[in-house]
This record gives structure tokens, C-alpha cells and sequence, in this order.
């Protein structure tokens, strides 16, 4: 149970057992809501619930509520804990076998019934199908092969139908148990009562009903066809769901269950619940990282692919971050926790999927509205329509069939599952691309986003500032000394540029230190000193009177809106070092797709406007607004919505947080912060800007799956019901309509899972574009 930050209201997710169908969730949810001050959302396709509620009302409160409108109710298991054993890694907990726990045990019952169902009820639909088949005796064959599947394999039908009449409620449940009643009631009747029992009787078949005659039909096929395709339909979607949350399960996976760690230069293994922030593990060849963390000593390449989605390993030295999960395929690694459990980047993911995948379409949320009445509404219909078939004087036994038929083939089903599926589905892959999307109203409206409002540092370009040219004078000492002096004085430099430059140095010497500096000073707003080697090295910034080479790459340097370093070796000028800030790859490919896809990019920065307008035309962005504060992109937020446009804002950092909140639609670089991160609506895990593109075509896509579900589920129940009601749908087809009904909706959101982004089409490469830093 969390918290509201005001403290007035708490958020409790429950998981709810035994709901079958859309007039289910409607009924808890409203149940749930006749509690003071609750509101609730219920999934079909996870069973859960999710409830806000004032902090007077227990959880136990709101399970005694699910209860009483006839459904099971319990709060989440918390983390099984691990025991606090220091001995070898055989000693650790290991996970619970599948078949011997309860989900475990209720797929194997519901496997077996239908197992059992089948066998039975096989013999029974051929015998009934095919004239040929029929011998002396055969309907009472086939009544004691149907009364077990009428009364055991419908059981679960019946028994949750009788706990919804206690509690004054009508579920799909209640369809499907009166549709098997009512068939094997009549066929009895007509066994005992109506003739059909004669040894001699042969009954033909035919896809539309048919009635009249001097002896009754039987309809033992239908008993125990309703049953059997329902329990098929149910065993398959069953399948079909848990399919859809295979990366959300897929990601709990990743989580390392051990961890070796170094303390006093010795090494132990140790369950990973034992690991505190600050200590050191290690991460051999083959392993994954265990927790979040920096390296402190090793290099490697590191496979974040079903973390973040990065298609490419990613380079990992002293110095840098890792994310847990990721696995090693280099050298060894000796890495510093930083986070560990629920504050790690691997547990935030999967948490916002989690809580994505508890939302609801607008689309939805109209569906369940209709699925409340949909029940009651087809009942009060098949005994009109028996009464009206009575009344005319037509055969009774057309008139039960009609009415059964009604029972079956009326499914809200497929109405409950039509979002549910799909947004598990797409949050998943979603999280498999890097792309983290908060719920259903973030998918809405990044399907309606047409403009769009981009940060530059960080965001456009990698915010990290980078040695891109080094120009040493003709004739001088050379590139390699230049760099290796200059380098080795800016080694005790703390500002941006010159770690830039001592990064570039050590990056130049792999395995090989910097010399020592002596006589190290720091002058505000002119640079570095020191004596290298003999040398006196003197970094600062350039002026005027240079040799011709170096004012060519001076004038280079702030043309591409470079900060120019001066380096003087022993009085004279040695060399001009450019740094910046460089694009992130891929941002050009980017804002190009953006664009085809009906997109508009607007660059908003607070970097000079030389800087900005350079960075504009690199990426052919043509709305440009520089030296922007926080409350200025706030403001140009609110006037591009005031205009009639929907905004969506990517940032990266806590200036950016005011205009993500503003936006409809707030998306935020998983590298940036986590104020950014926390006012965003969809997070890029991977950090990748062309994920934007992939996000607003996800969405897309999602939605039309959602629509094309929810078109199906009220049309199939337009067109078949009056069929039904006219006596032109036979009971059994009726039953297998119903069950593909449902299964169709699955399947066209399982498509989801496979979903790929376009491949990358671009016309040119940019430039290094870069960052003017003054210094």
C-alpha cells in the first residue's frame, strides 16, 4: 500500500479471483465504489485491482468489499524473504516449483477437467453429427457420456452462477450454466417424456435448427459442446495472456539471485538481498551485473539489449555507471553498489509496466459501462424471445433452441479482454524497446501528438562535453605531447572542459598514467598552470595573436560553436583543443522521422543563440527559442497548446520538469534525472532520441489494435444475437462462435508482441555539433 503525498488517500492493489468477463469488472469496480471516497480500476486480463482510498479505509475493508459482491480478494504476497546465511551459493532459496503452487494447481485442475470434458463429450457430438454413426440405442449412450460433462465440466459455470444469484448478480457465468441447463433439461425431457427415447430413433443434422415432427429432438451435443468449447476457449486465452506479460516476467527474471563480493581482498558469494550500497562485487565474463553501481576498476563491454533495448554493447571503464542485469561478455569488472532492490533502475522498470498495464482506455472504460447491463440485457431477451416464439404457437422445441442459442453465443468476453490484452502486450514490447510508457491516457495522446518540443543538452546532444578537434602547430612538439601535457594539468582541473580534456588524454594512453603535474594553479576565468615534465604548461583561452594555422582552427572551432582551449608549451603556443558537446547518434534520424510522421520539432534550449541555431540547422529544425529558463519553456508550452496543438516535451533535466508536467504529454531521457523522469509520462531507458519516433508508432498501433478489438466484440454480439433470436444459429455453432469470439481478441493483441520499429532511412550524416562553454 503507498501513500498520497498529501496523506490524505492511499493506492492498494488487490488481486481479485474469479471474475470470467467485462460484466465482472464492472461489478467489483462498482462494488469497490459504494465505499466513501473509493475509486477503483480493475484489469480482466492481470485480476487485479487497483484502488485509491481515504486512509481510514483498510485493505481489509476493501477485501471484505470484493467479497460481498461474490469474488475472492487478496493483497499482493510481499518479496519472500531470504535467509541471512553467509554459506555457499546451494544454500540460497531457490524458487517455488510452478506445479506446486496455487496458480499451479488451478491450471493443472482446469487441464485435467478439460481433459476429462473432451473425452467425454467427443463420442457424444459425433453420434449427434452423423446419421451414419447412430445404432440401436445410441441417444442413451450419449446421455450418460453428456450428464457428467453437463454437471462436473460445467461445475465451475454452475457453482459461479449460483454465487452470483446469492448476491443478486449476472455474469457470462450465468449464460453459459442456463445454456447447458436448458439443453440437457430438454434433451431429458424428450428421452423420457417426448419420445426420442425409442431404441429405433435416428435424429439428422443440420447447421440451422430445425423443429417439428412427432418426436423430439435431443440436444445432448449442445450440453455438452457449450461446456467443452468454453473450456477450450478459456484454457487457450489463459495461455494467450500469460503470453502477453512474458516481458514483464521476462524482466523479474533478469534480477541476479547471488552476488559475489570482495571485502578485505577476499571473495564470498552471497544472496543478492544481503548486498548494501557501498560495497564492492565482482562481475566475471558471463555473469550479469547484480545490482546498480559504478566501476572502479576493469573494462568490458556490457550487453544491455533486454534491459534497455540497446542493440549494441556498451563500453564500461573506471568510472562508469552500470545497470543491473546487464551482462558482462568482456573483461572482469570490480564494480561499487550505488542501489540496490527497490531503487534500482531494473525494479523502476519493471514498476512503471506494472502499474501501466493496471490503466484503462477511454474506449475500455465505455466497454465495461456496457458490459454492467450487457447480461441482464441479453437474459431479459432470451426469455422474451421464448415467450414470443410460445406465443406465436411455434413448436416449443424451436423455441428452447432459440433461446438456448441466445444464452451461448451472447459473450461480453471479449468487450472485457479488447484493452486489457493490448496494453499488456504493447507495454511489454514497449519495455523491450526502451520505451516506457505510464498507462493507457499516455498512449492516447501520443497518438495525437503533433508537436513536439525538444531540449538540446542532454537530449539532442549526449550533455557530455568532448575533445572533438586537436590542432598542434606545424612543427611543433606534436599531437601526442600537446595532449599528453595538457592533459596531465587539466588532470586536477574540476571544471567540464578541462575533465574533458583529461578524459581525451588518458583515453589516448590506454594503460599508461598521466605524468605527475607540479606547481599546479588555477586562475578563475582564464585557466590552468603547471610544470609537466620540465615544461611549463600554461590552458587557457585563446586571444587574438596567434599563429596562422591555429587561427584557422580557432575560427573553425566557433564557427561549429566549439570552445577553443588554448594550450602554451614553455611561452609558446602549442596547440588549440575544441570541445563541445556533441550530437547523440541518431538525432538527426530522429527528428527526420518525426517529421514524416506528421510531427513538428520545436527547439527549445537555454544555451546562447548561436549555439541553438547552429544545432537547428544541423538537424534541419526550423522553430527555434534559445536562452529559454524553466519557467520560459513552461510558458512556450502552454502557448503552443493555447494555439489548439498537442505538445509533448522530452527533457532530460530538473529545469525541463515544470515543462514536461505542462505538456499533454511529458517524455524524458532515461539517462536524465530523476525529477525529469518522475514528471514524465513515457521514459527512453535506453537514452536513444530515436525511440521518440518508435513511441508515437507503438502507440499508434496499439490503438488501432484496441479499436479493431472492440469493433469485433460489439459486432460479433450485434450480428449473432439476432441470428440467435430468429432461430437461425444452432446451439453448438453458438458455443464455438463465443469461444473463437474471445480468442480472436487475444490473438490480434498478441500481434503486439512482435511489433518491430521501421528500419532507420536516412539521407545524410550530420556533423559533430558541440556546446560553447565559457571559461
Amino acid at each position: 500500500m503507498t501513500a498520497d503525498p498529501a496523506g490524505t488517500l492511499a493506492t492498494t492493489d488487490l488481486i481479485v479471483g474469479g471474475m470470467t468477463c467485462a460484466a465482472c469488472v464492472s461489478r467489483v469496480e462498482k462494488r469497490l465504489a459504494k465505499l466513501a471516497g473509493v475509486s477503483a480500476t480493475v484489469n480482466l486480463a492481470t485480476g487485479r485491482a487497483r484502488v485509491s482510498h481515504p486512509d481510514c479505509i483498510s485493505p481489509k475493508d476493501l477485501v471484505a468489499a470484493v467479497e460481498r459482491a461474490g469474488y475472492t480478494a487478496e493483497l499482493p504476497p510481499p518479496p519472500e524473504p531470504v535467509e541471512d546465511v553467509r554459506g555457499p551459493a546451494e544454500d540460497v532459496r531457490r524458487p517455488a516449483d510452478p506445479d506446486t503452487t496455487a496458480a499451479g494447481r488451478a491450471r493443472k485442475e482446469e487441464r485435467d477437467r478439460l481433459l476429462i470434458t473432451a473425452l467425454l463429450s467427443v463420442p457424444v457430438i459425433a453420434l449427434s453429427m452423423v446419421p451414419a454413426l447412430q445404432f440401436r440405442n445410441w441417444q442413451w449412450l450419449c446421455f450418460m457420456l453428456a450428464s457428467p460433462v453437463a454437471v462436473w465440466g460445467a461445475w465451475p459455470f454452475h457453482r459461479r452462477a449460483l454465487r452470483g444469484l446469492r448476491h443478486s448478480a449476472a455474469t457470462m457465468d450465468t449464460l453459459v450454466s442456463l445454456g447447458v441447463a436448458a439443453s440437457f433439461a430438454w434433451s431429458t425431457y424428450a428421452l423420457f417424456l417426448g419420445g426420442a427415447g425409442d431404441p429405433g430413433m435416428r435424429m439428422p443434422f443440420t447447421l440451422l435448427p430445425s423443429a417439428g415432427g412427432e418426436v423430439a429432438h435431443v440436444y445432448l451435443e449442445a450440453a455438452v459442446a457449450v461446456p467443452l468449447f468454453v473450456l477450450t476457449g478459456r484454457f487457450l486465452e489463459a495461455r494467450a495472456k500469460r503470453g502477453t506479460g512474458e516481458a514483464l516476467r521476462s524482466l523479474a527474471e533478469l534480477a541476479a539471485k547471488e552476488v559475489t563480493v570482495r571485502e578485505n581482498k577476499k571473495e564470498r558469494r552471497i544472496p543478492i538481498a544481503q548486498l548494501r550500497v557501498g560495497q564492492e562485487f565482482i562481475v566475471r565474463p558471463g555473469e550479469r551485473v547484480a545490482t546498480d553501481g559504478a566501476v572502479m576498476s576493469g573494462s568490458s563491454a556490457l550487453d544491455l539489449s533486454l534491459v534497455t533495448g540497446e542493440s549494441e554493447p556498451v563500453e564500461a571503464g573506471p568510472g562508469t555507471a552500470v545497470i543491473g542485469a546487464a551482462v558482462n561478455v568482456g573483461g572482469l569488472l570490480r564494480v561499487r553498489a550505488t542501489a540496490i532492490g527497490a531503487d534500482t533502475q531494473l525494479a523502476r522498470i519493471t514498476r512503471l509496466v506494472t502499474e501501466a498495464q493496471a490503466g484503462k482506455a477511454r474506449a475500455q472504460r465505455l466497454a465495461d459501462t456496457v458490459a454492467g447491463f450487457f447480461v441482464p440485457v441479453v437474459l431479459t431477451l432470451a426469455v422474451t424471445v421464448l415467450g414470443f416464439w410460445l406465443g406465436a404457437g411455434a413448436d416449443p422445441q424451436a423455441a428452447v433452441t432459440a433461446c438456448v442459442a441466445i444464452l451461448v453465443v451472447a459473450c461480453p468476453c471479449a468487450l472485457g479482454l479488447a484493452t486489457p490484452t493490448a496494453l499488456l502486450a504493447a507495454t511489454g514490447r514497449g519495455a523491450q524497446l526502451g520505451v516506457l510508457v505510464s498507462g493507457p491516457r499516455a498512449l492516447e495522446t501520443l497518438r495525437h501528438v503533433d508537436t513536439i518540443v525538444l531540449d538540446k543538452t542532454g537530449t539532442l546532444t549526449t550533455g557530455h562535453m568532448t575533445v572533438t578537434k586537436v590542432t598542434p602547430v606545424p612543427g611543433g612538439l606534436g599531437h601526442d605531447t600537446v595532449v599528453r601535457l595538457a592533459g596531465a594539468v587539466e588532470l586536477g582541473s574540476e571544471h567540464p572542459l578541462g575533465r574533458a580534456i583529461a578524459t581525451y588524454a588518458q583515453r589516448a594512453r590506454p594503460g599508461r598514467p598521466l605524468p605527475e603535474v607540479t606547481r599546479f594553479h588555477a586562475t578563475a576565468g582564464f585557466g590552468v598552470t603547471g610544470v609537466v615534465e620540465g615544461h611549463r604548461v600554461e590552458i587557457g583561452t585563446p586571444g587574438s595573436d596567434l599563429p596562422a594555422p591555429l587561427a584557422r582552427a580557432l575560427a573553425d572551432a566557433e564557427a561549429a560553436v566549439r570552445t577553443p582551449v588554448l594550450v602554451r608549451i614553455d611561452g609558446a603556443d602549442a596547440g588549440i583543443v575544441a570541445v563541445g558537446d556533441i550530437l547523440r547518434p541518431g538525432s538527426y534520424r530522429a527528428v527526420e522521422r518525426l517529421r514524416r510522421l506528421g510531427v513538428e520539432p520545436v527547439l527549445a534550449t537555454g544555451d546562447r543563440d548561436a549555439t541553438a541555431l547552429a544545432v537547428a540547422a544541423e538537424l534541419g529544425i526550423t522553430d527555434v527559442h534559445a536562452r529559454c529558463t524553466p519557467e520560459g519553456k513552461d510558458r512556450l508550452v502552454r502557448r503552443l497548446r493555447d494555439e489548439g496543438r498537442r505538445v509533448a516535451v522530452i527533457g532530460d533535466g530538473v529545469n525541463d520538469a515544470a515543462a514536461l508536467a505542462g505538456a499533454d504529454l511529458g517524455i524524458a531521457m532515461g539517462s536524465g534525472t530523476d525529477v525529469a523522469i518522475g514528471a514524465a509520462d513515457v521514459t527512453l531507458v535506453r537514452g536513444d532520441i530515436e525511440a521518440v519516433a518508435d513511441a508515437v508508432r507503438l502507440a499508434r498501433r496499439t490503438l488501432g489494435t484496441i479499436r479493431a478489438n472492440l469493433v469485433w466484440a460489439f459486432g460479433y454480439n450485434a450480428v449473432t444475437v439476432p441470428l440467435a433470436a430468429v432461430g437461425l444459429l444452432n446451439p453448438m455453432v453458438a458455443a464455438a462462435a463465443m469461444s473463437v469470439s474471445s480468442l480472436l481478441v487475444v490473438g490480434n493483441s498478441l500481434r503486439l508482441r512482435a511489433w518491430q520499429p521501421a528500419p532507420s532511412r536516412t539521407s545524410r550524416t550530420p556533423r559533430t555539433s558541440r556546446k560553447g562553454s565559457e571559461r
